[in-house]
C-alpha cells in the first residue's frame, strides 16, 4: 500500500500506511479528528466486524482500512453503514469482474464461492463523525482464510487484483454516495434497493431475544429492514440475517 491513492479533488486527505496495528478504527480513534482521514495497515492484528465478530487480516493479501466520515447532515446515521456497503460493492464488482451480494446491512457476498463473506464492515459513532472500518480479503489463499464461511476475491475466481486499485475504487465510489447521500437521500435508498439481496426473500434475524422468521420486504428511512411477518410489519435496526435457501 502507498499514500498516493486519493483521487485529485476528492474530500479524503492522504491516506495514513502503516505497517501494522491493533486495529485501523483504534488508530483513526487516537489521532486526528479531522473528517476524511483514511488509515491502512498491511498487518491488523486485533480487528473487529459487526456484532463484535473479530476480523484480521493476513499481511500483504488483504486491505484492513478505516475512514472518518462527517456526520450526515440530511439523512439518518442508520444509513452510514449501509451506504459503506454499497460503495464498497461497487469497488469489488469493479476491479474483479465478479458478481458480489449485498446483504443487509452491509454483508459482501460471493456468489461464485458459496455466497462466502468476503468483507467486513463496523461503524462507530465519535463525537467528530463516523469512523468506518473495512476489512476486504482480496488475494488470501482459501487455506490462509480465518473461517470456511469467509473467503476472498482470488478463492472466488479472481486472482491478483490489486489492493491499491481496491481502495483507490471503494474510496471513489464512497466519497460520490456520500455527496448524493446529502443531496438526494432517496436516490442512495433506491440504489441500495436494488443492489440488496436481502429484499423478497424469506429470512431469519437472529435479534438479542429471539429470531424472526418473515419476508424482507424493504430498507426504510432510517435504514433499517422492514419485516412482513402473519403479525405485520416490523422495523429492526440490527441483526444477524439468514437467507432461507
Amino acid at each position: 500500500m502507498n499514500a498516493t491513492l486519493v483521487t485529485p479533488g476528492s474530500p479524503w486527505r492522504p491516506v495514513e500506511v502503516h505497517e501494522s496495528v491493533d486495529s485501523t478504527n483504534a488508530e483513526i480513534l487516537r489521532g486526528d479528528p479531522t473528517p476524511w482521514r483514511v488509515v491502512t495497515a498491511e498487518e491488523q492484528r486485533a480487528g473487529r466486524g459487526r456484532l463484535d465478530r473479530g476480523w484480521t487480516t493476513t499481511p500483504g493479501t488483504s486491505i484492513a482500512a478505516s475512514v472518518l466520515l462527517p456526520r450526515p447532515t440530511n439523512a439518518p446515521l442508520g444509513w452510514v453503514p449501509l451506504v459503506v456497503g454499497l460503495a464498497l460493492r461497487s469497488a469489488l464488482t469493479e476491479t474483479s469482474g465478479l458478481p458480489v451480494d449485498l446483504k443487509w446491512p452491509n454483508d459482501l457476498q460471493a456468489p461464485t464461492d458459496g455466497q462466502r463473506k468476503l468483507a467486513g464492515i463496523l461503524a462507530e459513532l465519535t463525537p467528530h463523525g463516523v469512523v468506518v472500518g473495512t476489512g476486504v480479503n482480496i488475494d488470501t489463499e482459501r487455506a490462509d482464510l480465518p473461517a470456511d464461511t469467509a473467503t476472498s476475491l482470488r478463492a472466488a475466481g479472481a486472482p491478483g487484483v490489486s489492493r491499491e486499485a481496491v481502495l483507490t475504487a471503494y474510496l471513489r465510489s464512497l466519497a460520490t454516495l456520500w455527496g448524493t447521500l446529502q443531496t438526494d437521500p432517496y436516490a442512495v435508498r433506491a440504489a441500495y434497493a436494488a443492489a440488496c439481496t436481502t429484499l423478497g426473500r424469506e429470512v431469519v434475524v437472529h435479534l438479542p431475544s429471539e429470531s424472526v422468521r418473515a419476508t424482507a420486504t424493504d430498507v426504510d428511512a432510517d435504514g433499517r429492514l422492514c419485516l412482513t411477518t402473519k403479525d405485520g410489519v416490523r422495523a429492526v435496526a440490527a441483526g444477524d440475517v439468514v437467507h432461507v435457501r
